[in-house]
């Protein structure tokens, strides 16, 4: 009986282990907001802060594979407007049924994200210029469908799709708990796990040991595009529109829940329960100082801190891990 509570707890224990620094700054920041915030942890105020962090949650899944390839991906605000916008036009405009429209989202991102995959492997061209560009460019297309205003709906079942609940569990949140889970089956139980920390811990290695680096990186890619369109078709259904603007910026809040999760730019390091820490982070950084009344303009300001000592502080890591060698 102990050696079986042993071995469950041991996973318990190692997660702690490898997250206290992180765990610890959440707590302290869960504490201060209780305290300065007001209605802080109030039921209205944890359900709107939840499905936040479920928004950023599905872009950080995706920005956290590129990562561990050691590479990024700039795309997901941009592809998610786009997305969005041709999820409301499909049904709105085109008359086809709502679930061709969540469908025709979805499968956008997914085609977006495999010619980001395929440009940067047959290419040569780094991640973040080829992101960058396909940010612009989803951008661009989403204004122009759009004609520069939003695409607006009336229809209660879609905006049901963004907005509803299980209880007292909104729908954005068991989306969110059911990619986590399925992205930890993926890179801790498949050999496809196994492949993308390979490749993003030393892609000659990788090469060399026989695992095919094209197809990692354009799955990696095609994945983080498909979060991209899903994010867009719930910020749609939640606004009753798709909105050219939206998303902009929601990169950064990726980016920065992944890298204070522990992954590394160097690649070949990142996990999801740190993932799910550094997004319930950067939700509570926003949550917060909205309570407190802070000018939203400083939470750009602190979230672009955050990343670079985070990034820093992963660089002293690389240092310290390379000089024991």
């Amino acid at each position: 009986m102990n050696n079986k509570s042993n071995r469950l707890m041991r996973p318990v224990r190692e997660y702690f282990k490898q997250n206290w620094g992180i765990l610890l700054a959440l707590l302290v920041m869960c504490t201060f907001f209780t305290i300065f915030g007001n209605n802080f942890l109030t039921q209205t105020n944890i359900v709107n802060l939840l499905r936040t962090c479920a928004t950023n949650c599905y872009l950080a899944i995706g920005v956290q594979l590129a990562i561990i390839l050691a590479g990024i991906d700039l795309t997901g605000g941009a592809l998610a407007a786009l997305s969005g916008v041709i999820c409301v036009m499909t049904f709105e405009k085109a008359g086809l049924p709502i679930g061709m429209g969540i469908v025709a989202g979805i499968l956008f991102g997914i085609v977006v994200g495999m010619i980001n995959g395929a440009v940067v492997t047959y290419t040569g061209i780094h991640p973040f210029v080829v992101t960058l560009a396909m940010q612009s460019i989803c951008r661009g297309a989403a204004y122009l469908l759009a004609n520069g205003s939003p695409v607006t709906t009336t229809n209660r079942s879609f905006g049901s799709f963004g907005t509803g609940s299980l209880g007292p569990i909104p729908y954005p949140v068991i989306y969110m708990a059911i990619f986590l889970v399925l992205d930890y089956f993926l890179l801790n139980k498949t050999r496809t796990g196994r492949h993308i920390y390979a490749v993003g811990g030393n892609e000659t290695s990788a090469r060399f040991s026989g695992i095919n680096i094209n197809k990692i990186k354009i799955l990696v890619w095609t994945i983080s595009g498909a979060m991209a369109g899903f994010c867009g078709v719930v910020l749609a259904a939640r606004m009753s529109s798709g909105q050219p603007a939206t998303g902009e910026g929601y990169e950064t809040d990726a980016i920065a829940a992944a890298v204070l999760g522990g992954t590394s730019f160097f690649g070949g390091t990142g996990t999801v329960g740190g993932l799910v820490i550094g997004v319930l982070i950067i939700g509570i950084i926003s949550n917060g100082l909205n309570l407190m009344h802070v000018n939203s303009y400083w939470q750009y300001v602190l979230k672009g801190v955050i990343i670079i000592v985070a990034v820093y502080m992963d660089m002293m890591k690389q240092k310290r891990q390379n000089a024991a060698k």
